[in-house]
């Protein structure tokens, strides 16, 4: 694509081409950006002599990671979906607004976590479940990524909007670039320098740094469509834009601040009824899960764009037709993760460590955890859609239901029912299948009005938005 050209392929090519040429980057960088996280984790899990603790120090920072996330994807997704629909109205000059508000607003969200962070870092991690043998772990790892936090969310925000501007590959190549030069820093900063988890930590925040230099190369060229100021104009806020785009990042912001929730009360709960090595094997089992979860959310980010373009150009027909195959490939996707979590999940385990009893809890944590994994899909793409047609409220109520009505109640009830850490595994696949059957319903509903909307019509029989 040229610099100064504009994506009008949204709205006219085969939604099924569409979806293959803007999904597939998208898995790809969401696959190799689990496997980016992966690698630290199996790196740290073969460290000598302290691999199955330092597993669980790292396992114990995923709720803190969890609240940086949320507020990335607060003020990342917001701008992208906005972004995606003003393009598909031709509003170029208010696109180029969103843009700079995102600069702005993620280097002011991650400065004030990373100082939150610091300066409560002891106390926050007990808080989320760390004991004396893991706490050394949790803080090396969680201090060097705190400091590269700014660097963190402005990198994931403007990646996001390479995306939705048009251009899949580049972001592709820039999560691949920092999946690999992580690949191969970590074992030197681990083992060669003898950094240990600190190592593991720097080069992480190190990659993002080199990605985010060049993606702002990449948007101070004055020729594209879709560009930052080379002024101080490019810090300056929008405050109107500013709230349009929290509204909308406010779906997936309360997502992952649920999440957050959630995983605080998993590592409690295993930590009372399994200890230290449950909440290690939680960590394995969470990144196994997590890469097919990522590859969804690959194909959510393929979606995102043609949707949120047609919508703009009302042309119903097409977003339903993407929804539709996007859905399909999900579901496809999960079935797998569920298959090879029942049937080869001694191999899978198998990758992050070689002790025996973390391999036996984390081997039976996957299969008992993944049980309602087909489903998984379906209930993630809906609520993407939700988010980008701007129906904030439907999409945060399916963010939230999962986890909070559903999943929350099953963490506290169940373990002290079957008297073992087993009851948190098996609270994921019925809250799973809850959600499921809610999300069917609405989806249900938003199909039919989309297939009732001439295109060209006013959407508002689709109800409220944000």
């Amino acid at each position: 694509m040229s610099a100064g050209s504009i994506p009008t392929e949204l709205g006219t090519k085969p939604v099924g081409e569409l979806l293959r040429q803007y999904a597939v980057p998208g898995i790809i960088a969401m696959t190799a950006s689990s496997l980016y996280n992966m690698v630290d984790s199996i790196y740290i899990g073969h460290i000598a002599d302290v691999g199955s603790l330092a597993i669980s120090g790292l396992a114990v920072t995923f709720p803190l990671m969890n609240i940086s996330t949320a507020f990335g994807t607060l003020v990342g997704v917001g701008a992208a979906t906005m972004i995606s629909v003003l393009l598909g109205q031709k509003n170029y000059d208010v696109a180029n607004k969103v843009l700079s508000n995102d600069v702005t607003l993620n280097i002011l969200t991650g400065v004030v976590f990373t100082l939150v962070t610091l300066l409560w870092m002891d106390p926050i991690l007990r808080f989320f479940g760390a004991s004396d043998a893991t706490l050394p772990f949790a803080r090396d790892y969680m201090t060097i990524i705190a400091l590269g936090n700014a660097v963190t969310h402005l990198y994931f925000g403007l990646n996001a909007i390479v995306r939705s501007s048009g251009n899949p590959r580049l972001a592709m190549g820039l999560t691949l670039f920092t999946v690999t030069s992580n690949a191969i820093l970590d074992p030197i900063f681990i083992y060669t320098l003898g950094l240990g988890i600190q190592g593991a930590a720097l080069a992480t925040v190190l990659c993002q740094s080199m990605a985010l230099g060049y993606t702002m190369w990449y948007f101070l060229d004055g020729r594209r469509f879709l560009h930052l100021p080379r002024s101080r104009k490019m810090f300056r806020v929008d405050w109107k834009i500013a709230r349009d785009s929290l509204a909308i990042g406010m779906g997936p912001f309360l997502m992952n601040l649920a999440s957050c929730v959630v995983v605080l009360f998993i590592n409690q709960q295993l930590v009372k009824w399994g200890g230290d090595l449950a909440l290690g094997a939680y960590g394995i089992v969470n990144r196994l899960s997590f890469l097919f979860i990522m590859i969804v959310m690959g194909l959510n980010q393929g979606m995102q764009p043609i949707a949120g373009y047609n919508f703009g150009a009302r042309q119903y027909g097409r977003v339903r037709e993407v929804y539709m195959k996007t859905a399909l490939w999900a579901t496809v996707v999960c079935t797998a993760g569920f298959l090879i979590s029942e049937l080869l999940p001694g191999p899978a385990v198998g990758i992050f460590t070689h002790d025996p009893e973390l391999h036996t809890l984390a081997e039976s944590g996957l299969r008992m955890m993944n049980l309602a994994f087909p489903i998984i899909g379906f209930q993630m793409v809906t609520t993407n859609l939700f988010q980008c047609l701007g129906m904030v409220r439907k999409s945060i109520f399916l963010s939230l239901s999962r986890q909070l009505l559903f999943l929350l109640p099953c963490i506290y009830l169940l373990p002290s029912l079957l008297e073992s850490e087993k009851g948190v595994w098996y609270s994921f696949p019925i809250s799973d299948t809850i959600a499921s059957v809610i999300t069917a319903l609405m989806a249900l509903s938003l199909i039919r009005k989309l297939g009732r909307l001439k295109d060209g019509a006013d959407p508002s029989i689709l109800g409220s938005q944000i």
